[in-house]
């Protein structure tokens, strides 16, 4: 989802623009995608190459770390810049693009060329592509599939000693855990031990207050106690929905996860602050996005056999929160027509194939469906379990003063200790009815 105003921070700082090969062709063979500023970005410079090599059109790239991401290219929509021809922007703002007028609509081109939006996993395309949500209005074509998952430390998992304690005290193995109540007791188990001279804790979880992180991470929970953003029947009404009982209960199991078994300092917490402690032997388990796994799997200090993944836990139901952008051609661009080309290139499935080896996360069924997809990464079939039940927030014009009084409810509680998880949802609910009353949608 939103890495979404975010949904996600950079483990490369990249803030420059990258040219490649620029020198070769002139300004108007040029391409500039925009995107966010971490792995997944610099394997995409790798594949441009061969659309470049296939068309002669060169790539530049503009990629912004995630601190600044939203802010940097929802201003350059607003303001109807043209440094972007080709935007991989966060899910939350496709309602916006598309009510505005950023992105251009893909339908006619689709058609046109041939592309199948069936190829790719429907919960992809309804989150990176439609607007409204579900329908067949495409503004996208789902690019970078994401879902938030746990890693644990394998080799603490490992030790006789530890799993010896861990079933004393438990009465059951120490695996990976399949319920939040699992995990609730890993975590505790974990926090206080001495492993390795240092006294570790139990997870790392999401509580950034700034952005969507605290939002990113209470809706793991949220979702898997029940948690709906509307009656299914009749939107915008939320009262009893997102403020139900078993989501206050969700709400309630977060904060006693944060209180209990968090680092020091974990407070204002989000992607790189959840990667920091894991690789530094501060914790046993983190809850991050999917993208971060690969460099996780390679990472000097904890990767191999050290580490060890696993999907979003349940506890009523099994849902993960959902991560990912579509790609866009922005409407504003003067090279809409080469803009577009890339789109079709990169909807092949031979394209696709190679950014998922590339350390991309392909949204293709050529690439998830093949039946050897679960055996080409460690985490690659608990990436295909996850986005089979992914969750997404709300895809509204307004979604970013819907976010804003989400962070603030739940860092509120979760964090700062202000009233009880009723009282926040409450609270939530009614922010979200003045703001969809401002937006005379209700």
């Amino acid at each position: 989802m939103l890495q979404h105003l975010s949904r996600t921070l950079a483990t490369v700082a990249l803030t420059a623009s990258i040219g490649v090969s620029a020198a070769k062709a002139s300004a108007a063979d040029q391409l500039t995608l925009c995107w966010a500023a971490w792995d997944p970005a610099n394997a995409l410079v790798e594949l441009s190459k061969d659309f470049t090599n296939k068309t002669g059109i060169e790539m530049k790239f503009e990629f912004v770390p995630w601190t600044n991401f939203a802010d940097r290219f929802q201003n350059e929509l607003n303001s109807q810049g043209k440094l972007c021809d080709l935007m991989i922007g966060d899910s939350q703002w496709i309602g916006g693009s598309a009510t505005y007028g950023h992105y251009v609509k893909l339908n006619d081109f689709f058609q046109k060329e041939g592309i199948d939006i069936n190829n790719f996993l429907p919960a992809t395309v309804e989150a990176y592509s439609t607007w409204p949500k579900g329908s067949q209005n495409y503004w996208a074509l789902p690019a970078m599939g994401d879902a938030l998952g746990w890693v644990y430390r394998k080799d603490w998992f490992a030790r006789p000693e530890l799993r010896k304690a861990f079933k004393a005290e438990y009465g059951r193995e120490l695996t990976p855990p399949k319920t939040w109540d699992e995990l609730k007791d890993v975590a505790t188990f974990f926090t206080g031990k001495e492993i390795d001279g240092k006294k570790v804790y139990g997870a790392a979880i999401y509580t950034e207050r700034g952005s969507e992180g605290i939002t990113m991470g209470a809706t793991a929970a949220l979702y898997s106690w029940g948690f709906e953003y509307q009656n299914p029947n009749k939107p915008y009404d939320m009262v009893g929905y997102v403020n139900s009982p078993q989501a206050a209960e969700g709400l309630k199991f977060y904060k006693e996860l944060y209180k209990c078994c968090t680092p020091p300092g974990h407070s204002d917490a989000y992607m790189v602050a959840n990667l920091d402690a894991y690789k530094s032997g501060q914790v046993a388990m983190q809850m991050n996005w999917f993208a971060f796994f690969p460099g996780i799997a390679k990472d000097p200090q904890v990767g191999g056999e050290k580490s060890g993944f696993f999907v979003n836990p349940s506890e009523n139901i099994a849902a993960s929160t959902l991560g990912g952008q579509g790609i866009s051609v922005v409407s504003y661009s003067d090279k809409k027509d080469l803009a577009l080309k890339y789109i079709k290139w990169f909807a092949d499935a031979n394209v696709q194939k190679k950014w998922w080896s590339l350390g991309g996360y392909s949204c293709h069924k050529a690439v998830l469906e093949d039946p050897n997809f679960k055996n080409t990464a460690p985490f690659a079939g608990d990436f295909l379990q996850a986005m089979s039940g992914v969750k997404d927030f709300w895809q509204e014009p307004t979604y970013a003063e819907l976010l804003q009084s989400m962070q603030k409810r739940l860092h509120d509680y979760v964090v700062a200790d202000q009233g009880t998880a009723e009282q926040a949802l409450d609270k939530l609910v009614k922010d979200w009815i003045q703001v969809f009353e401002d937006d005379g949608k209700l």
